[in-house]
């Protein structure tokens, strides 16, 4: 082979009669590929173990251990069953083709060896291992890649959360100390009305820790809790019912599959739009509706309570976590309220299994 040209690929002929591995070295060679030979297949076995080839050229009949033997043993190997194996066989001898090709073969050439055909019929074999090669490595980056997005995902919904403590938290923790305050500057002179602001004061208190029960909740790496998505969003509405008094009305059809940050998303819409209206909204009628289809997923959640002016929305009301969580994934949100005209979120995903 000409050193200055890099290799083609690296083939290993097993064939016992010296004539053919010259013949067969002397032809590949020439045309850049990197050969190896041995006359026997317990040899070739070894030296596939050393040193796994791309493309095996294997003689079938062959003394001791004949071709057929040794692609059985090289296909149970898990570290050599993708080599792909090309059979030799003359033509005055019986080939069993259906053999062949049962125990793993990939082709087979016939001698006497004409050039082109041997040609075209490594350079085929070889691409195929190139392509499967090049396919695996595509493959192993996007799973790189996804894990990385998750991560990414993981670490914006932490630093979401993280800014929603900020927010409630801060604010209720404030209102408490002030709470305190005042009540310290009234024990000498009014007790009773410094008890009552004390009384403030435990009740700031307990909410503040029931907000950091809740956000330590929503931290979980896995929300759903190995749930099916339907279900998850059963015992949201449940629980909505139990903490509003109101039962919304829902139209839910998942027909189509998602990917686990969809449903994640989903999920985690659904959750901070009710937690919304539960807190802010005072509605007494909400609907839900989520739709799949082959070209994506709609969300509306709608509610007929007080609404709001949208340009004015609090960094804590919970819907800036949504815009951030859709935008992630590449899906559109549209918030249409008014004061007095309760409030639609709508969601929209184009890509499902992304």
């Amino acid at each position: 082979m000409n050193n200055t040209q890099p290799s083609r690929g690296d083939i290993l002929i097993i064939d016992d009669t010296p004539d053919n591995l010259r013949l067969l070295s002397a032809m590949l060679d020439k045309q850049g590929y990197e050969v190896r030979s041995v006359t026997s297949g317990t040899t070739g076995l070894m030296g596939v173990q050393a040193q796994p080839p791309d493309l095996i050229l294997l003689d079938i009949n062959m003394p001791r251990m004949n071709g057929y033997e040794v692609c059985q043993r090289l296909k149970a190997n898990p570290n050599t069953q993708e080599i792909p194996i090309i059979f030799i066989s003359a033509l005055n001898e019986v080939f069993d083709k259906v053999k062949a090709f049962a125990v793993g073969g990939v082709d087979y050439i016939t001698k006497p060896f004409q050039v082109e055909e041997v040609l075209v019929r490594v350079e085929n074999q070889l691409t195929v291992r190139r392509l499967q090669a090049q396919l695996l490595k595509a493959l192993e980056q996007e799973r790189e890649l996804n894990q990385r997005i998750e991560e990414i995902a993981i670490l914006e919904e932490r630093n979401r959360i993280a800014r929603d403590i900020h927010d409630s938290l801060g604010h209720a923790l404030v209102a408490l100390n002030i709470q305190m305050e005042t009540a310290l500057t009234l024990w000498q002179d009014d007790p009773n009305k410094a008890y009552t602001f004390l009384g403030e004061a435990k009740h700031l208190g307990s909410k503040a820790l029931e907000a950091v029960r809740q956000s330590v909740t929503d931290m979980r790496s896995d929300p759903l809790q190995g749930q099916l998505l339907e279900g998850a969003i059963a015992t949201l509405i449940e629980e909505f019912y139990q903490t509003a008094g109101i039962m919304p009305e829902c139209q839910i059809d998942l027909s189509q599959p998602l990917s686990e940050r969809v449903n994640l998303a989903v999920y985690r819409i659904v959750q901070e739009g009710l937690t919304n209206i539960c807190k802010h909204s005072q509605a007494t009628a909400v609907r839900l509706t989520i739709q799949t289809t082959a070209f994506g997923l709609s969300l509306v959640l709608q509610d007929n309570g007080r609404g709001f002016e949208v340009d004015n929305i609090s960094h804590g009301f919970g819907l800036q976590g949504m815009q951030e969580r859709i935008a992630a994934l590449g899906g559109e949100l549209k918030i249409v309220s008014e004061p007095g005209a309760g409030c639609q979120i709508t969601a929209k995903f184009s890509r499902l299994l992304t």
